[in-house]
């Protein structure tokens, strides 16, 4: 466990329970009206010369830092596997996110291309083997808690093999606090049925359109499940988090794993100790970093459930993922066309828009964000809607691909 720090490093002390459900509380919503949107995209990063094997982590660093100035003033961070993520700034509207993204995204995929290694956004890699490069110390604490937990090898394939495109949206004012996170996740297994690109992992086709979805509903649903939302939503995130197991303890050097089951109640409540010392406000801003369920509240709603996909995807779906939320047009009809499916996650994951309730609600989703969509977005839109209407997803587009060229060659250039 981890050494007993300074309280002036480590935060407040925690008093107990109640203390802690305020501290969450406070991290959880802000009144915020809805409208301003922050986007991040993961891609796989893949050699042009050995698709089949990762690229190095010094390599990998090497390349970001020659990256220029990105327009959008995007961050570059990346995953346990080597998979390279923007994460834009929040922006006034969800056309600025998307054109923003889209610049920075540009400019990441030649340099990298240019130094030979191709981005691939995809829900999962389709090609390699799980094997984790990025050395941070958090990561190997991750899968030493899952390991003991029961879940090493799903978790291995979701920190090395798994790429999202990421949604945030304000909460809203505290009168729409609840509606708004039901319906965020309610849209789930829709968004996930529609983005679906992730139809292989490791080499293999695996039976489901969005094997990223799979993977996740196969870990721990203490920290990975969808929330149970009462009448409020404050309270049941709350709930949520101090029943979930603490997972790491941070130290001077990073983390320590958590290999037995503690509830964060548990620690704060001085039913279990953990590093020599009671929890403190820092320890449990951290420990909120390590949940994971589909929509998670952080003073704003992230949405986690689209599969990363290429770029004459990703836009539209951004776009009908925030329409449904942000837009008084599209939410009313939004709510109705997808509470058929509000729980449909294993639908979604397995066979996605060939469930016909799946693809009722994603037809009726996608024609109501058309509706609305601004000029820059139209064709964009159009095309989406064309794919839906076929009941077609990228992970069609991606079999194809590797039906005519092959694997590794649809994994390198699926980007393009």
């Amino acid at each position: 466990m981890a050494t007993t720090a300074t309280e002036a490093d480590t935060g407040r002390t925690l008093s107990g329970h109640d203390e802690a459900a305020e501290h969450i509380a406070r991290q959880s919503f802000a009144d915020a009206h809805a409208g301003a949107v922050g986007l991040e995209l993961e891609s796989h990063t893949v050699d042009l010369t050995a698709p089949h094997r990762r690229v190095a982590w010094n390599r990998l660093r090497e390349v970001a830092d020659s990256v220029p100035d990105l327009p959008g003033s995007s961050a570059i961070t990346f995953e346990p596997g080597g998979a390279v993520e923007l994460s834009g700034p929040p922006h006034a509207e969800v056309w600025a996110a998307i054109a923003s993204m889209r610049a920075d995204h540009e400019i990441l995929t030649s340099t990298y291309r240019d130094a030979g290694i191709a981005l691939a956004s995809l829900g999962t890699d389709p090609l390699r083997a799980p094997e984790r490069v990025n050395p941070g110390a958090r990561y190997a604490a991750m899968a030493s808690h899952f390991g003991a937990a029961g879940y090493g090898e799903t978790a291995l394939q979701m920190m090395t093999c798994t790429a999202s495109l990421q949604v945030n949206v304000q909460s809203g004012t505290p009168r729409q606090w609840r509606d708004r996170f039901a319906l965020a996740q309610h849209l789930g297994p829709t968004m996930a049925a529609l983005s679906a690109s992730s139809p292989m992992l490791a080499g293999r086709r695996t039976g489901w359109q969005n094997t990223r979805q799979w993977i996740w509903d196969n870990l721990d649903p203490r920290r990975c499940a969808p929330v149970q939302i009462g009448a409020d939503p404050v309270e049941s995130w709350a709930s949520y988090a101090l029943r979930a197991p603490v997972m790491l303890v941070r130290n001077k050097d990073g983390a320590d794993a958590v290999v037995t089951h503690v509830p964060f109640e548990s620690w704060v409540d001085g039913t279990v100790p953990l590093a020599g010392r009671p929890p403190t406000t820092d320890d449990l801003d951290y420990h909120l970093t390590t949940l994971f369920p589909p929509v998670r509240p952080r003073r704003w709603l992230e949405l986690r459930y689209l599969d990363a996909a290429p770029d004459w995807w990703w836009p539209a779906l951004a776009f009908t993922a925030v329409a449904a939320l942000d837009h008084p047009q599209v939410s009313d009809a939004a709510a109705e066309a997808v509470e058929p499916v509000g729980d449909a996650w294993v639908a979604a994951a397995r066979i996605g828009l060939a469930d016909p309730a799946l693809h009722v609600a994603g037809h009726r989703l996608v024609s109501a964000a058309c509706a609305v969509a601004p000029p820059e977005l139209a064709a964009d839109m159009e095309v989406l809607l064309e794919r839906v209407e076929q009941g077609r997803c990228p992970a069609d587009d991606f079999v194809d691909n590797v039906a005519e060229y092959g694997v590794e060659q649809a994994f390198s250039g699926a980007s393009r």
